[in-house]
């Protein structure tokens, strides 16, 4: 592999220096298709293994739930949703920073988040997969989502358009669909660049027939780029409306603590906060396990944690106003709801989502926490679980409590909820294992394209004796 230096792709902060032999194509694309290329190393195999065991919980878990019912989850009286729901808007909010990465930074010219963009918009992908399954179980019952769609039955029924739920298969829906093509046209290059160098006749035919016949003509970048173009154009609106929807599933209730205005963009800021720490962890691990410290470089971990930092300081902005709000309408039951979310029997998870979500992202003010690895992959660790929990308190904590004190109720979940959850994660990490295995991680042609030695009117500095 040719050596290479770390690339500091931002030209102002950065001012990248051409060394010969040290930076090249060359070393980015043996970097990026090395990977792809080798034999699996052992490692690879053994976390395979352990998210394949969690997908076939997760396959257990559904299946009995059709088997037995919503009866086998900690389901009570007033708390009719809870893992079920929580996990799909988690899952959501996961996927959204991918299209933030690809699209709204792309529009905006960012040329630092092409180390990190491919593997962003497959983890879009992959939590969209994840996210839809929820909806699809949370009945019980296989034979009833099918309601969901508008084509005719034989009762003569259509979909409750006015339902939120449906809003939301619509549009996490479109969502994935816009999502895959966007991940899909940008990966063609580099599924030419792996169909030129594969060894095999069956890697040549595989990665060609995805490849499309590219061949890097002039004609073949100009439509790739006016595709591309045109996708992240799309996918930018995308961002704001589909956790806007999902937000709607409460702020259309009529229930004290989801009856509120702030909650959609209270939820697109949460969900590229929870998105942006799922980054960061995963590419944390691919930029060790597969040696890319000199494409993912402390710039773009600096410039991640700053974006965590905005969005959790809005999180937590968001968080405050619930309780003004509360206090300022003088509405008793809402004020209670908010009250009880933190003094109340639930108090332990409210503040566990309060400190993983707004304590823990304020280290990010210093610099050396912003480029410190270790710490990077501790907070993001946090992060993602105080935001899970944050849909959590949202729905468990707007439901144990009802007008009826007779009604109220303590939700546990049982072995079933915590292993249909957990088995999610079965379903992405196995996805994101096949990923790094059978393509490239980080986009070599977009890499390559914002090199110094790419500019043709770039002039290497003059040397100095």
């Amino acid at each position: 592999m040719a050596q290479a230096v770390a690339l500091d792709l931002d030209p102002i902060e950065a001012r990248p220096q051409l060394i010969a032999g040290e930076q090249s194509f060359n070393a980015i694309t043996e970097a990026v298709a090395l990977p792809v290329e080798w034999k699996p190393p052992l490692g690879w195999w053994i976390a395979l293994a352990l998210s394949s065991s969690l997908l076939g919980l997760f396959g257990i878990s559904i299946a009995y739930l059709f088997w037995e019912g919503t009866g086998i989850w900690g389901l009570n009286n007033p708390i009719f949703w809870a893992f079920d729901i929580t996990n799909f808007v988690f899952w959501v909010g996961i996927g959204h920073a991918g299209t933030l990465i690809s699209a709204i930074l792309f529009l905006f010219r960012q040329k630092w988040r092409t180390s990190i963009n491919r593997a962003a918009e497959a983890m879009t992908i992959f939590a969209v997969m994840c996210a839809l399954s929820f909806p699809g179980i949370h009945v019980g019952r296989p034979w009833l989502p099918y309601y969901m769609f508008p084509i005719p039955n034989q009762m003569g029924m259509w979909p409750q358009f006015r339902s939120p739920l449906i809003w939301d298969f619509f549009a996490v829906s479109i969502y994935g669909t816009v999502s895959l093509l966007f991940w899909y046209v940008g990966l063609i290059p580099d599924l030419a660049t792996i169909r030129d160098r594969a060894k095999t006749r069956v890697r040549q035919l595989a990665y060609g027939f995805f490849a499309l016949g590219w061949r890097g003509s002039n004609r073949h970048w100009q439509n790739y780029e006016r595709a591309y173009l045109i996708l992240a154009g799309l996918a930018t609106p995308l961002v704001l409306s589909v956790h806007s929807v999902v937000s709607f599933d409460f702020a259309t209730a009529q229930l004290p603590g989801w009856h509120t205005t702030i909650f959609p963009p209270y939820f697109v800021a949460g969900a590229i906060f929870s998105g942006f720490a799922m980054v960061m962890t995963l590419m944390l691990i691919c930029r060790v396990v597969f040696g890319l410290r000199h494409i993912i470089q402390p710039l773009h971990l600096d410039r991640m944690a700053k974006i965590m930092l905005l969005t959790g300081t809005i999180v937590g902005y968001a968080y405050g106003t619930e309780f003004f709000i509360a206090w300022y309408g003088q509405n008793d039951y809402e004020l209670f709801a908010f009250v009880n979310r933190a003094t109340g029997p639930y108090a332990w998870a409210y503040w566990t989502m309060v400190g993983c979500n707004v304590l823990s992202p304020q280290v990010f003010w210093f610099k050396k926490a912003r480029t410190c690895i270790p710490l990077l992959f501790v907070i993001s660790i946090f992060i993602n679980i105080g935001m899970w929990f944050e849909r959590f308190v949202i729905i468990t904590t707007s439901l144990h409590r009802d007008f009826l004190p007779s009604s109220w109720d303590y939700f546990r979940p049982t072995f079933w909820d915590l292993s249909t959850f957990v088995g999610s994660f079965g379903l992405f990490l196995t996805m994101f294992c096949l990923f790094v295995r059978f393509l490239p991680m980080v986009a070599m042609a977009e890499v390559k394209a914002i090199l110094p030695i790419a500019n043709p009117h770039h002039h290497a500095p003059a040397k100095t004796h």
